[in-house]
């Protein structure tokens, strides 16, 4: 989700550290969504102590455990037993909006709030402010009922999103730091922002983590912007195929293909712009061998109603592009097909593969429009394989699913305000990805499952 760098005023408690391990269970499943029927909902479990009246956003994955990003911290779940999911811990450290990744016992947190200082304990400050604290979070969480808050690396513009690359040798881990929305009063932030930040983590001694590149990704500008376009000035998100050594980066107006083989120096490859039906390049998905990338066009910011007939099948939507000879090549657009009320916030958003080999098949949050499974692998022709969709919260109610990922057997989705969810999909056509087993999923950084 957008949000401008003005400051988010939420009702968070600030104590470091609340355990509540037992205090959260599984409610029944809802009976009041409709659904197709190869969808099945397991569990729901819902926010509790301090991160109730925060929202929840990305989700990572570790062996039998699940990390929930909350805009108030972080919560992490036992996930053993899909249909039961049981919370561990929790901590409470706020800073909008907290995207979460977790790597060799390490977990990263995306603060993009302008605080006080880099400690939990922090107040929300002006970016106007030499002095205020934006950037990137590490906690030690190899006991994950108490987890340790380790380091800290400040970046110029705060950390939106972040995706973590693998140094080889496994000796550290970088981090692709993506920001936006810069600001002539911002000292710490000012424009044009054409760049990423790179920070270097060494597994063994966290605390040395530190910005060792910002390569200019736009060096003449990037998309200038239109009536319905945003003007680059920083990416959003970007996701990482280590195995083919590319990265797919959505940049505001810009979708953006990268050499990554040199993770320090990453080079852009191609780049696409689309003025027409594209307002904001938000995030990406790569197929099973990284021959096809999706991107997802966050119209409206995360809280508009996009999913309507007015606004139609075009905008709002993810575009599926094949690449070919290192070229992005556009092929279609995907929407969900059901229409949403008017007060119903709804676009395309956080998503990942589902493992079938031979099928290019992804399951896809969209807000109060649910979630959605859909085929790609006819690029021109992507359609609809299975959906899960709540009623309306209210009118104007922002809500709905902001990540919904597929791990192990299991989808899983983070209901914005309300729940930490689970699904099964029982259907012929995905039945054989619950035989692939991963120990650890960083979507953003997306594993090769064959060749």
């Amino acid at each position: 989700m957008r949000r401008p760098r003005t400051l988010v005023r939420l009702a968070l408690t600030v104590a470091l550290l609340t355990g509540l391990a037992g205090t959260a269970s599984a409610a029944p499943p809802d009976t009041g969504a409709s659904k197709s029927d190869n969808i099945t909902h397991l569990a729901s479990v819902p926010m509790t102590g301090p991160l109730t009246g925060g929202v929840n956003t990305d989700i990572a994955f570790a062996g039998k455990k699940a990390y929930v990003g909350n805009y108030a911290g972080f919560a992490i779940y036992d996930v053993g037993d899909p249909a039961n999911p049981r919370m561990i811990s929790q901590v409470s450290c706020p800073g909008s909006q907290n995207d979460i990744s977790v790597y060799g016992g390490l977990l990263f947190l995306s603060t993009d709030q302008s605080r006080s200082d880099s400690s939990c304990q922090s107040v929300p400050q002006s970016p106007k402010i030499k002095e205020s604290w934006e950037g990137i979070k590490i906690f030690d969480v190899r006991d994950p009922a108490n987890p340790r808050y380790v380091a800290a690396v400040e970046t110029k513009c705060g950390s939106h999103t972040h995706t973590l690359i693998p140094e080889p040798t496994k000796r550290s881990v970088y981090i692709y730091n993506s920001s936006y929305f810069p600001d002539a009063t911002y000292p710490d932030c000012l424009p044009p922002n054409d760049r990423i930040d790179i920070i270097k983590v060494p597994l063994r001694d966290p605390a040395k983590a530190a910005v060792v590149a910002s390569p200019v990704l736009f060096p003449d500008g990037g998309f200038p912007g239109s009536e319905t376009g945003y003007e680059t000035s920083g990416c959003h998100d970007i996701t990482a195929f280590p195995a083919r050594k590319i990265a797919a980066a959505a940049c505001m107006g810009d979708g953006v293909l990268l050499d990554i083989s040199r993770p320090a120096a990453p080079r852009v490859i191609d780049r696409v712009q689309d003025a027409t039906n594209f307002s904001f390049w938000h995030g990406a998905t790569f197929n099973g061998d990284g021959t096809k990338v999706v991107f997802m066009d966050e119209l409206g910011g995360g809280g508009g109603a996009e999913c309507n007939e007015v606004v139609g099948p075009d905008k709002g939507a993810t575009a599926v592009f094949d690449i070919k000879h290192q070229k992005l090549n556009f092929r279609s657009y995907y929407k969900i097909p059901r229409h949403q009320a008017e007060g119903e916030n709804c676009v395309s958003h956080n998503g990942s593969l589902i493992p079938v080999r031979g099928r290019d098949i992804m399951v896809q949050a969209w807000y109060q429009g649910g979630f959605s499974v859909w085929d790609f692998t006819d690029s021109a022709h992507p359609y609809e394989i299975g959906y899960f969709d709540r009623p309306p919260r209210q009118p104007s109610s922002f809500g709905g699913y902001w990540s919904v990922y597929y791990y192990n057997g299991t989808i899983y989705g983070t209901e914005s305000v309300t729940a930490f969810d689970t699904f099964k999909i029982s259907d012929k056509r995905t039945d054989s990805a619950g035989r692939v087993k991963l120990s650890e999923l960083n979507v953003q950084t997306q594993p090769a499952f064959w060749g």
